[in-house]
């Protein structure tokens, strides 16, 4: 099963290219998100949050709570055997918040998979992701990935600049 990557802009499109049926918006509060009409409602998952690693006056700063309901919706997903379909999790560019909830869903869904060789084959596949930073660290504490999430992410360094990512994929080991 996959999980695919994408920006908002993508979003009907790579749904409709996928069949997925579960989706994960990670996006500011305020951006309005077009549900595709595939998707049911309890199985959109949308964390309000602005693309920052830290917490600015004005701003929602990615938090515990935005990682624990990441978590919770990817286990759920993958324990209910609606794994069928894959799972699409978006931001506005498909870059920062997207591939760092990605990579953390993927770290959470498969805990024996090596965190680095995970951030390399989403640097493959997405020469632009940058993860964003503070969700990877604070799944990485709550998984008690001892830094190893953060440290992949850290090694893969920021990628390449772009307006927006470029639509991907990670295969997840069952």
């Amino acid at each position: 099963m996959h999980l695919h990557v994408c920006s908002l802009s993508r979003l009907a499109d790579t749904v409709e290219a996928t069949g997925a049926r579960h989706v994960v918006t990670l996006i500011n509060a305020a951006t309005p998100v077009a549900r595709p009409t595939v998707i049911a409602p309890e199985d959109h998952l949308f964390l309000g949050m602005n693309d920052i690693v830290t917490p600015m006056e004005g701003y929602e700063a990615p938090g515990e709570t935005h990682v624990r309901e990441l978590l919770s919706f990817a286990e759920r997903w993958w324990a209910e055997g609606t794994r069928a379909t894959p799972l699409v999790v978006h931001c506005w560019a498909g870059i920062s918040r997207s591939t760092a909830g990605a990579f953390v869903a993927a770290c959470a869904l498969n805990p024996h998979r090596n965190e680095a060789h995970l951030a390399d084959l989403i640097r493959e596949r997405s020469p632009s992701a940058t993860p964003n930073r503070r969700i990877v660290a604070i799944a990485d504490d709550i998984m008690g990935r001892k830094g190893r999430m953060v440290e992949a992410i850290d090694a893969i360094g920021r990628g390449a600049d772009s307006f927006e990512g470029v639509p991907f994929h990670i295969a997840l080991e069952a």
